[in-house]
């Protein structure tokens, strides 16, 4: 057999060692070859007709080149695998590889490799050495239908926005795109975002309160402004009509850089101007919703007609 190492070599470097099996016979090799070296533990089978030439463990940017093989040219990353490869930082994590292909492809899921068929690809979907990656928008979307439980599709969209992954009008966009098919948690949680809710604890706040029959609508992310027209800290929530602002203190889900580090001065200014903060934690909003409520009811209740030199920039008075 004509030695054909060096060729090779240069086709795993390039995918970190991920080959296909038609490389792998384009470059000399045989299927006794492909099998004997996986028999001995040289190399491994990691999908159909895909090799990693090593043996261990792989690294996530190693399962998204494999899937990416295995799925074909045509395929696109989407789903939590693309999050992960563009760095969100509260999406759920999975060893699943998420890939869209052509809907007339015949291409099946295996093993990491889940594969869907759309009628449509991603025409924003963004080109990288080994595989295109959909576009943020389309990749929340994507997640968002196949996750179950409304918090972290809450997290993911609140991190898309905040952080600038994408924004709310190609997000709306990919929502329409996929119309009702499985589209509830996306959709509901949009709602939230457009309304003004930065974060999933903040969503959870919001709900948590909403059945309250003695709060009235409370103001959420109200732009505040001193007598002097200075504008003061956002609270998450606060009701006008007894000077309460509501905090939701989370250093995971706070996502601009610095918020943590600026709640106590935060807290002292509009405390000097009588506002009276109240602050909870993601887990009392989960665990205790009812003793949120209750408290934030016993505040408005003592505290209704308090005036203080605070008013929000949209209200005429």
């Amino acid at each position: 057999m004509v030695d054909h190492t060096f060729e090779l070599d240069e086709i795993a470097d390039r995918q970190q060692q991920m080959v296909t099996r038609a490389q792998l016979l384009a470059a000399g090799f045989d299927d006794m070859y492909l099998y004997r070296q996986t028999r001995r533990g040289r190399w491994q089978r990691v999908l159909p007709a895909t090799y990693g030439l090593f043996t261990g463990e792989l690294t996530d940017e190693q399962r998204r080149i494999s899937a990416a093989l295995y799925a074909g040219p045509d395929a696109q990353l989407t789903g939590l695998a693309a999050l992960a490869w563009y760095g969100f930082r509260y999406s759920p994590r999975s060893p699943a590889v998420q890939l869209i292909v052509p809907h007339h492809a015949r291409r099946k899921s295996s093993g990491h490799a889940v594969i869907a068929r759309a009628l449509a690809l991603d025409t924003k979907a963004r080109q990288t050495a080994w595989y295109p990656v959909c576009s943020p928008a389309r990749a929340v979307v994507d997640a968002a239908r196949d996750l179950r439980q409304l918090r972290p599709v809450r997290a993911v969209v609140a991190e898309a926005v905040q952080r600038g992954f994408t924004d709310l009008a190609a997000l709306d966009e990919e929502v329409r795109r996929a119309r009702r098919s499985r589209t509830a948690l996306i959709r509901k949680a949009f709602s939230e975002v457009v309304s003004g809710t930065r974060s999933a604890p903040e969503a959870e706040l919001r709900e948590c309160l909403s059945g309250s029959p003695l709060l009235p609508a409370i103001r959420w992310n109200p732009r505040l402004l001193a007598a002097d027209g200075r504008t003061l800290p956002t609270p998450d929530g606060y009701l006008p009509e007894a000077a309460v602002a509501l905090e939701v203190d989370s250093q995971e889900y706070h996502f601009r850089p610095g918020d943590w580090a600026r709640t106590l001065d935060r807290h002292n200014e509009l405390s000097r101007l009588g506002v009276l903060i109240l602050h909870f934690t993601p887990a009392q909003i989960r665990r205790e919703p009812v003793r949120v409520r209750r408290t934030v009811e016993d505040a408005y209740t003592s505290r209704r007609g308090v005036v203080v030199p605070v008013r929000i920039h949209d209200d005429p008075t």
